[in-house]
């Protein structure tokens, strides 16, 4: 555009014009500044295995600082289970208070009690970092299995059957509680609209590898929570 269109531009949207562009323009730039939650757009890539729960805060960090939300300290969603003398780690103890916004500036919950009970988790608003909806029941591919290993009240599985993936260690043999991120599923039932515990991942490669988690419409994704 020359200098002189661009004069000519700015002449005809007038001053009420202008300040309504540059007010939607600092909004649009305030939105990831402000976000507190997000799903991750991309997972680690190596099935259950994130590292554990430092690997797996990593990746959110990561994901939250290219968004420019770097700012916050961040928490994936993860339970792990107690074993070799150390105790169970609940997910919903890791993330924070509240309130959590997503990229856009909604809020999906104001705090632990509603997020684990009358949130505002839908397809639409958990979002990834970048404000992109995840795709779901229906999409293809499917990644809506969101790895969690937590019961729906956001505590720790007892020791014993894994849930999740010998504590984020293991990307073969194993399973991981996923819940799904469009609240959809095969039924009606509340564990197939449970955003965090829906059901185990399972497949030919013992449950926790990369193919396994796709098989069953997941794609090692992660909720993310800022703590502060």
């Amino acid at each position: 555009m020359t200098t002189l269109s661009m004069t000519t531009s700015r002449l005809s949207l007038g001053l009420p014009g202008v300040c309504a562009l540059l007010v939607a323009a600092s909004a649009a730039s305030a939105q990831p500044a402000n976000m507190s939650f997000f799903v991750t757009s991309n997972g680690i890539g190596n099935g259950g295995n994130l590292g554990g729960l430092a690997g797996a805060d990593n990746h959110c960090q990561t994901l939250a600082q290219a968004a420019g939300a770097g700012g916050k300290t961040w928490r994936a969603y993860l339970s792990t289970q107690a074993a070799d003398g150390q105790p169970a780690v609940n997910a919903r103890e890791r993330i924070g208070a509240g309130p959590w916004v997503n990229a856009k500036g909604e809020t999906v919950a104001r705090d632990v009690t509603e997020l684990h009970g009358d949130n505002r988790l839908t397809k639409q608003t958990a979002l990834s970092e970048k404000g992109e909806v995840i795709n779901g029941r229906g999409d293809t591919p499917n990644r809506h299995d969101i790895l969690t290993g937590s019961q729906a009240d956001g505590t720790a599985f007892a020791a014993g059957e894994d849930r999740t993936c010998r504590n984020w260690t293991s990307s073969t043999q194993g399973a991981a509680m996923v819940g799904h991120s469009d609240r959809m599923g095969l039924d009606e039932q509340p564990p197939a609209k449970s955003w965090n515990s829906s059901h185990p991942s399972r497949g030919p490669d013992g449950g926790c590898s990369q193919a396994d988690l796709r098989s069953t419409g997941g794609d090692g994704l992660l909720y993310c929570f800022a703590t502060n």
